[in-house]
């Protein structure tokens, strides 16, 4: 892992890059059912660090690091927040055990900026949808426990015999009924671009556009997007961004992964 100081001067890059994302795109108007993101000239962006990030550190069978070593690297790092990534929770999570991590991150001045599932929201009627949505929303009840605002949730992807336009419908269908049940808790649900229905830009717009629910929105990762102009495609999303998931590298279509513009981000 990058040492402490390294880490420090790529969050530095990092609040550059941020607080010129939000202002990029602003008067991008698509048709929508949300609205963009209003950012008033006193709002600033918290830091955390996303879990994900120490994947081979908290998985396989013998994780190097829990999840508390993990909140004692965002305190030492000097982040506002830490972002609990659901894969690295104990099967046996309970009420408990998220009030129980909410109070390690209290204790070191952090705030639970949020956390993230693995969902596919494209099966028909069966199953596999009804374990997703089932799943989504056993973490919106964590979320709540743990103050934690927004979960990044997926949009999944097209099945076998399936049109795209069915793929959508039923993506929209089931973020609508967990963001009726996300409202109840007051945690918002946060779209990634992430393949599938979101490989590019314009697929996440039309999940934005068809979308009724104010607790819906876009978690941005400036470094999912593969097409011949990353950032113009990032610059079309940054409006409905509730959260960002900023990467060093983006990797252009027919390219090899290169270091990010954070200027330009």
């Amino acid at each position: 892992m990058p040492n402490s100081s390294n880490r420090r001067h790529f969050l530095h890059k990092v609040s550059l890059a941020t607080g010129a994302l939000a202002v990029g795109a602003a008067d991008l108007s698509p048709a929508r059912a949300i609205e963009p993101v209003v950012r008033t000239d006193g709002h600033h962006f918290k830091f955390s660090l996303a879990a994900y990030s120490y994947r081979n550190l908290l998985s396989g069978q013998n994780p190097q690091l829990t999840l508390v070593d993990f909140v004692d690297d965002c305190a030492r790092f000097g982040l506002e927040g830490a972002e609990l990534t659901s894969y690295y929770f104990p099967a046996s999570t309970d009420e408990t055990y998220c009030r129980t991590i909410k109070a390690e991150c209290f204790r070191r001045g952090l705030d639970v900026s949020g956390t993230a599932v693995g969902n596919d929201f494209c099966h028909a009627a069966g199953a596999k949808r009804d374990e997703a949505i089932a799943h989504v929303k056993t973490w919106i009840d964590r979320a709540d426990w743990m103050d934690a605002p927004v979960i990044r949730i997926f949009s999944g992807n097209t099945k076998s015999g399936q049109t795209r336009e069915e793929a959508h419908r039923l993506a929209v269908e089931a973020i609508e009924e967990c963001c009726e049940y996300a409202g109840t808790k007051g945690v918002f649900l946060a779209l990634e671009n992430h393949g599938g229905l979101t490989a590019e830009a314009s697929g996440l717009l039309a999940l934005v556009r068809d979308v009724q629910s104010p607790w819906f929105g876009v978690n941005l990762d400036t470094g999912n997007f593969h097409s011949s102009d990353v950032y113009a495609e990032l610059e079309q999303l940054a409006p409905y961004a509730l959260n960002v998931q900023v990467k060093v590298v983006v990797k252009p279509a027919g390219g090899s992964a290169q270091p990010a513009d954070f200027q330009r981000l």
